[in-house]
């Protein structure tokens, strides 16, 4: 019984993570999943991993975090240029990381270049339940 519940949330974390980081990224970056699999040691929740690649000056559109997700993010080549909620908007270089508050807000996502690719890894640790990573702000 708690093999099939741990296959479970993760089936279902896999299914967020390809479905729900689309829906805000869809202005000239590509989102990848890379990892899913409920925490064992912590009921409800689950880690979910994606890839996102920027080609030159791509951006991800304005959205909004799940309200259970904490986000730790590294930038694995070029430069991100991010704000999250009413900060301050910082360019990230290779080797950087920022974490991002559970319900964060994402105005600036995007490539700091418009002549390099760039790429980031996101984890998030989420609500098993959760349905969404990403929402769009309409």
């Amino acid at each position: 019984m708690k093999v099939r519940t741990i296959i479970g949330a993760a089936s279902a974390a896999i299914a967020i993570a390809t479905a729900a980081p689309a829906s805000a990224h869809d202005v000239g970056d590509k989102v990848t999943p890379n990892f899913a699999q409920a925490i064992p040691n912590t009921s409800g929740k689950s880690l979910i991993a994606v890839v996102v690649d920027y080609p030159p000056g791509g951006a991800t559109a304005p959205h909004t975090h799940a309200k259970s997700s904490f986000i730790y993010v590294y930038v694995i080549s070029g430069s991100i240029e991010s704000k999250v909620n009413n900060g301050t908007t910082r360019v990230y270089k290779a080797g950087e990381s920022w974490s991002e508050p559970p319900g964060a807000s994402h105005p600036i996502s995007r490539n700091a270049s418009k002549i390099l690719p760039a790429k980031l890894l996101g984890v998030f640790v989420v609500d098993t339940d959760d349905k969404e990573l990403t929402t769009p702000v309409k």
